[in-house]
């Protein structure tokens, strides 16, 4: 299956991904549109288990992805623990009400 290019080039794709998923860590839970929200899962997904390795090249491997150096201590630390016995599906995507402005698809990332 191909990657969702959301309209965008790589670089800015890459970048608006990068904020998605460290918010998505961050916060816990985030509304966007369906289509960011399913481009985002996966990465989400991926960055989760390998916080649950939890070694010092897993926590580079995660600080070369997500913005911000507190997320990423809080994937080794919080998230990896919490999510050790289970062997994936970290996350859900709900669908929400369509944006009041142009009528786009809006759902809500979540970790489970």
């Amino acid at each position: 299956m191909r990657p969702k290019k959301l309209n965008r080039p790589k670089d800015e794709r890459r970048a608006l991904l990068r904020g998605l998923v460290t918010s998505v860590l961050n916060h816990e839970r985030v509304e966007t549109t369906h289509a960011r929200a399913q481009a985002a899962q996966p990465l989400v997904e991926k960055l989760i288990t390998l916080g649950k390795r939890g070694d010092l090249h897993a926590f580079r491997q995660i600080l070369s992805f997500v913005n911000e150096e507190d997320v990423a201590k809080k994937i080794v630390e919080t998230l990896g623990p919490r999510y050790q016995d289970r062997p994936g599906g970290y996350t859900r995507i709900l669908k929400t009400a369509p944006r009041r402005g142009d009528g786009a698809p809006m759902a809500i990332l979540e970790l489970v």
